[in-house]
Formats: C-alpha cells, structure tokens, sequence
C-alpha cells in the first residue's frame, strides 16, 4: 500500500464515461445502454460506472457467452456479487423483464441476508416469472418491460402502463436507501459478519501505515509518538473514543490526528476528525493540531465537507498486488 496526496483540483471534475453517446451518470441512460447492449454479443463492462450512490457497482452480460440473465449489482464494503446481498437489476432476456431485485448471491451462501421486512413482504423472483434461468431466490422489488425505440429504452409495467425514467431512478434510490441503512446497522452491529470484514481491512491499513511509517508520505513529516521505548501512537485513547492514528509534527510539534475513512458517511469522517481534533486541542493545549484523512477514494460530499475543517489534508491509498512465483 502507498499514500499519495489528494489533489483537490481534480477532484472537482466529475468524470463522464461515455457509451454510444449517453451519459453513464445518469441511471436511465445506464439502463438505455445496457438493455441495448443485453441483446447483443457484446460482453464488455469497463465503459460503465465503477460507482453509483456511493456504492460499488458492477455489470456483466456473461464470461466467455453470453449470460441469460444480464445484471447490474450495487455493493456495499466486503460485498461481492458472488458473495453477499445487495440491490440489483437483473435483464432476463427471454421474457423481456427488467427485475429490479433484492438480491442474493447465488455461488456463495453468505451468513446475513436482507431484513424479515423484505423477506416477508417481496415474493421471490421465481414466483413471479416461471421457471427463471437464474437467481430465482432474490426477492422481486420492481419490475418493468424494455421496448427499444430508435435506440432509446422505454419501460413499461405489466399492466402495459409507461413507467417514467423518474419512476425508474426513484425505485432504484428507495431500494438503495434502503440497503444502506441496513447494512449501516450491521457494521454497528460488532458480530456481523460485514464488521468483522470492514475491522479486519481497517486494522491491516493502520498496522501497514505504522509498520511502514518511514516510507510513507507521512514519515516524511511527523513521527510517531513513543513512551518508554514503545510506539503508542496507534488507537491512542481519549476520552471520547480512540484515535487511529496520533503523530507529531516534525518541525512544529503540534499533534497530527490521521483517521481512516471506514464504512461511514462523509459526514461522519468529517465529525470524527473534528472531534478528536477538539479534544487534542483542549487535552493537550495544543492549537496548531492537525488533521488528517485517509481513504481508497473520495466523494464530492467529504470534499466540500473538509473545507470546513481548517488545517485539513487528505490523503488517498493505494493497493497493489504482486504475484511471484516461490522458488
């Protein structure tokens, strides 16, 4: 893993990708493009968006064939389309049905699954279209018929009812919503199975940080701190929680709060950090403290959020895998 600096004049330019003509930020153009795309033997993905509503997002129309079922997945954290639960739009080409669907994974039975209120409520996929090639087990949410006109999709319901494009956002942003607030609670929830993944890969980048403090962007200018011989500046307590990581300035001394961006809204990033500032500030009289952000990404939200938090950085990580043959 390496640090890099986050530059924030490139962050303000939103890139647009492009397939066909269409803007692939916007969710019906998206689906214009793959409707269209399902009904070839095209199988290429990499011109869609990698993110949508802040979370992953991954389509495929089928490895080596093509698939039939075609889908569009939208993934928390330590979700795999493989692997978890999560909402998704599933094209099932021989009945010209768009599902959008509570999904579940079918490769892997993972431990949690969506909540009594979907499971009880949303019949499964296989009850509402016969004998369906795949994902019969996902719960049905949405559903609406593509008709391609002079290549624009338009949707209508199964009572033959247009379905507007604002409908079809709105659908997608509900069942969105939804997932996020349910996935937000297991993450709170220390047992479940989404924690325990999120701490593992938060507390390996914090121990690659300190193991590797000297090559890093933030060795270059602060230490870490230590007492009697040991470093201590790893969750360093305080008493309104834990820090990740507490350094000091090399030239001014001042306390340097470095947190890393986890499971949370940009808003929480941003509250955290100013709070552990405060309290390095009071506790420790120290008012030139600064702070710092760590993260794989950043959104526009923390961007504009950390222009309200003066002497703020950011920084971005990267991981790269190397694979070399054992001799």
């Amino acid at each position: 893993m390496k640090s890099q600096k986050f530059d924030e004049n490139y962050a303000t330019i939103t890139p647009r990708v492009f397939l066909l003509g269409l803007d692939m930020n916007n969710i019906g153009e998206i689906l214009n493009s793959f409707i269209q795309q399902s009904k070839t033997d095209n199988l290429k993905w990499s011109t869609y968006p990698k993110e949508y509503l802040d979370l992953n997002m991954k389509v495929s129309f089928g490895q080596g064939v093509p698939a039939r079922v075609s889908w569009i997945s939208f993934l928390a954290p330590e979700m795999q389309t493989s692997n978890g639960f999560y909402p998704v739009y599933l094209f099932y080409k021989k009945e010209n049905k768009l599902v959008l669907a509570y999904g579940i994974s079918e490769t892997s039975e993972y431990p949690q699954t969506w909540p009594n209120e979907v499971v009880n409520n949303h019949k499964k996929i296989s009850e509402y279209i016969d004998n369906p090639a795949r994902y019969g087990d996902s719960f049905l949410y949405k559903s609406y018929v593509p008709n391609i006109n002079s290549n624009k999709v338009d949707f209508i319901d199964d009572d033959n009812q247009m379905i507007s494009n604002e409908a079809v956002e709105n659908d997608l942003k509900f069942i969105i919503n939804s997932y996020k607030k349910f996935v937000s609670m297991e993450i709170k929830n220390e047992s479940s199975p989404i924690s325990q993944g999120l701490f593992y890969m938060e507390k390996q980048l914090e121990d690659f940080i300190i193991e590797n403090w000297n090559n890093t962007e933030f060795g270059k200018k602060y230490d870490l701190i230590e007492e009697e011989g040991r470093v201590i500046s790893q969750q360093y307590p305080t008493t309104i929680g834990k820090i990740d990581i507490l350094a000091k300035d090399k030239k001014t001394k001042s306390y340097v709060v470095i947190e890393l961006k986890k499971n949370q809204t940009s808003d929480d990033t941003i509250g955290q950090l100013s709070r552990y500032m405060g309290w390095i500030k009071e506790h420790k009289k120290d008012e030139g403290v600064k702070g710092i952000i760590v993260a794989g990404k950043f959104d526009e939200k923390l961007k504009y959020a950390k222009t309200m938090v003066p002497n703020s950085e950011a920084f971005l990580y990267e991981v790269n895998f190397q694979i070399k043959e054992y001799k």
